[in-house]
C-alpha cells in the first residue's frame, strides 16, 4: 500500500483479462486508493491461436469488481492502441470523468507472425508487432500527457526481457520492446522538468495467456509438452519457478509512487534473476 496514491488517477491499457498483467497492474493501485481506468480492446478479433484481448463485458465486470473490493472510482473503456481516433476519445471521456490524470501505465502489447526467422517474417504481422508495442506507447502517451501537465505523475512503460536479450523467432516482438526501452529514456529526460517520472519494468517468464500461448508453441515446435516446456525454461530462472502477474504489479505500484521519486529513466528487470543485467 501507497498512501500518496490515495484519490490519484491511473489509466493502464491492456487491462481488460483477469490473466494478465494489465489486470494486476489495475487491481494493486486501486488497492493503494487509486482511482482506475481499465482500457483494453473491448473486442475479441484474435486470429486462431493466437492470444485474445479482454472484451467489454470482461472490462465491465472487472470494473465492477475493483469498485466493490476498493473504496475507489473505476471505469471501462475500449481503446484500439495503434488508433489515434480511438485514443482521442478514450482521452476525452478520462477527462470527463476524471479531468486528470496522475499515473499512465502503457502495458497493451501483443506478439504476431511468429515464429518466424527476420528473413521469413511477414511484413504485415512485422509491422503490426511493432505497431501495438512501441507505436502505441508514443500516441497513447501523447494523448495523455496534457492530462498530466501541471502536477507530479508516473508514466510506466511495459518493455520486456526480449528487449534485452534477443529471442529467437520473435524479433519484432524484442525490437518492439527494445524501442520501449529507449523511448521511457528519451521520455523521462524530457518529461523530468515537468515532474513527470518515466520507467520501464521488463518482465521476463510471467504466466500469463501470453506465456501459455508460448509454451504451447514451443511444445509444437520442438515436439513436447506444455509441461515440460515450462520445466525446462524454469531451469534458466535462478528462482526456478515462473512469476506471477501480482509480483509485476508491486513493481509498477512503486514506480507510480512517491516511494519512487528518485527513479526515472529506468528499465526494471522482474525476471527471477533469468536477468542480472541492466
Amino acid at each position: 500500500m501507497y498512501a500518496d496514491l490515495n484519490g490519484k488517477t491511473a489509466l493502464v491499457t491492456g487491462a481488460g483479462k483477469r490473466t494478465g498483467i494489465g489486470y494486476a497492474i489495475a487491481r494493486a493501485l486501486a488497492a493503494s486508493g487509486a482511482h482506475v481506468v481499465v482500457a483494453d480492446l473491448g473486442q475479441n478479433d484474435a486470429d486462431e491461436g493466437q492470444v485474445k484481448t479482454g472484451t467489454q463485458g470482461e472490462m465491465d465486470e472487472i470494473v465492477r469488481e475493483i469498485m466493490d473490493e476498493f473504496p475507489v472510482s473505476a471505469m471501462a473503456v475500449g481503446v484500439d492502441v495503434t488508433d489515434n481516433g480511438e485514443i482521442g476519445r478514450m482521452v476525452e471521456k478520462v477527462k470527463a470523468r476524471f479531468d486528470h490524470v496522475d499515473v499512465l501505465c502503457n502495458n497493451a502489447g501483443a506478439s504476431f507472425g511468429v515464429p518466424n526467422a527476420v528473413h521469413t517474417y511477414d511484413e504485415a504481422a512485422w509491422m503490426k508487432t511493432v505497431d501495438v508495442n512501441l507505436h502505441s506507447v508514443f500516441r497513447v502517451s501523447r494523448a495523455v500527457l496534457p492530462l498530466m501537465m501541471g502536477r507530479k505523475g508516473s508514466i510506466i512503460n511495459t518493455a520486456s526481457r526480449a528487449g534485452k536479450v534477443p529471442p529467437l523467432f520473435n524479433g519484432a516482438y524484442a525490437v518492439a520492446k527494445a524501442g520501449v526501452i529507449m523511448l521511457t529514456k528519451v521520455m523521462a529526460k524530457e518529461l523530468a522538468g515537468a515532474g513527470i517520472r518515466v520507467n520501464a519494468i521488463c518482465p521476463g517468464q510471467i504466466m500469463t495467456d501470453l506465456e501459455r500461448w508460448r509454451f504451447g508453441l514451443e511444445a509444437r515446435v520442438f515436439g513436447t509438452t506444455v509441461e515440460e516446456r515450462e520445466k525446462e525454461m524454469c531451469k534458466t530462472i535462478p528462482l526456478g519457478r515462473i512469476g506471477a502477474p501480482e509480483e509485476v504489479a508491486g513493481l509498477v505500484a512503486f514506480l507510480a509512487s512517491d516511494a519512487s521519486s528518485y527513479c526515472t529513466g529506468q528499465a526494471v528487470n522482474v525476471t527471477g534473476g533469468q536477468l542480472m543485467e541492466f
